[in-house]
């Protein structure tokens, strides 16, 4: 152990989103004394979701924060220590790793399960903060049923706004689609699908078009929205121009595609492989270790990894595996120690 480490534990979870009190969960009841790290985003992206009606076992539904609650009870039952901390770097020279953070303090562990999850982009309009999870969502799939028959707005250009407006039109009288530019980034697939929903009536292509504000109450959710559109595009940067169109426009439901941000800028430099977006990359495929990354000893699980399904039955999911690879690891070691403990003392010996 470092000189200036506050302690050390066998297992460090990184999140308390539902990847990792389910890591939590599995940790405990394998005896791996888990200390979870809630980060600056206690309980992820569903404590934003203020019903949620697709987790088994929950057949009325139920709160985002409810379900998260109830999730880290079962966890400290079982064992796991959660302190609220924020990991600021991890030295992926170990094990043991040396885990830094934001506070000062320093852990030393011999196994880490990155489950920090990844933030979704906000544009930060008026009206956001206080309609996210009542009216305004960041996932289509967790929430469009609940707008059903309403006029629904997706923000967005790329490949998951197109996905998003397209499963929306199960559910909305209209969707609506608002892109700040002429041309989507989104591939030629999803236009095509997103086209042939445009000629069937289900859903109309706002281009050149940006949100400037959200209106409504947590009472009653969203009333409308304030736009903005310019033929020449990006709109909110050209609001003194003339030829830039404000005005409101009436939805039920607002939904935020425009990405996710990973949160894993704390494991730059330790070796752990990332894509160009910064999302962690793991073994996979089939067989025991699917959550591993390239450091031995650190393990990824849910929307840090996750960019296609990102939701909490999935993660959940990731997260059991996290903990059963972290178990099998954590046993191996010992064994380990002692083999090369004894190719020393036969080395010796010579």
């Amino acid at each position: 152990m470092t000189d200036d480490a506050v302690e050390h534990r066998q297992l460090i979870i990184a999140g308390t989103g539902i990847a990792g009190l389910t890591a939590a969960i599995y940790a405990g009841r394998s005896n791996n004394d888990p200390l979870v790290l809630e980060g600056d985003e206690p309980g992820g992206q569903l404590t934003l979701t203020t019903d949620v009606a697709n987790y088994p076992g929950f057949p009325d539904g139920i709160g985002g924060p409810e379900l998260v609650q109830q999730m880290k009870e079962q966890a400290t039952q079982f064992g796991a220590d959660i302190d609220h901390g924020i990991v600021e770097h991890i030295d992926g020279d170990g094990p043991p790793f040396r885990v830094e953070l934001s506070n000062g303090d320093v852990y030393t562990t011999d196994a880490f399960i990155a489950a920090s999850g990844a933030s979704a982009r906000t544009l930060g309009v008026p009206g956001e903060d206080e309609l996210m999870g009542y009216g305004l969502s960041t996932c289509a799939t967790c929430d469009g049923a609940f707008f059903r028959d309403e006029d629904m707005l997706v923000v967005g250009g790329g490949d998951a706004a197109m996905e998003e407006a397209n499963f929306l039109t199960k559910f909305a009288d209209t969707v609506y689609i608002a892109h700040r530019r002429e041309e989507f980034r989104a591939e030629d697939y999803w236009i095509d699908r997103v086209e042939e929903k445009v000629d069937e009536g289900d859903i109309e292509i706002m281009r050149n078009t940006e949100l400037l504000e959200i209106h409504g109450s947590p009472e009653d959710g969203v009333d409308h929205v304030t736009l903005a559109r310019n033929e020449a595009g990006h709109p909110k940067d050209n609001l003194d121009d003339p030829d830039t169109e404000t005005f409101d426009f009436d939805v039920g439901a607002v939904f935020y595609a425009i990405g996710h941000t990973p949160n894993t800028d704390y494991l730059e430099g330790t070796g752990v492989e990332m894509d160009d977006a910064g999302y962690l990359r793991t073994k996979g495929g089939e067989g025991g270790g699917q959550t591993k990354t390239a450091v031995e000893g650190i393990f990824g699980a849910g929307d840090v990894v996750d960019h296609h399904y990102q939701q909490a039955v999935t993660a959940a999911g990731m997260g059991s595996k996290a903990a059963l690879d972290a178990d099998e690891y954590l046993e191996e070691q010992p064994a380990t120690e002692a083999a090369t403990a004894e190719t020393t003392v036969a080395e010796s010996d010579d």
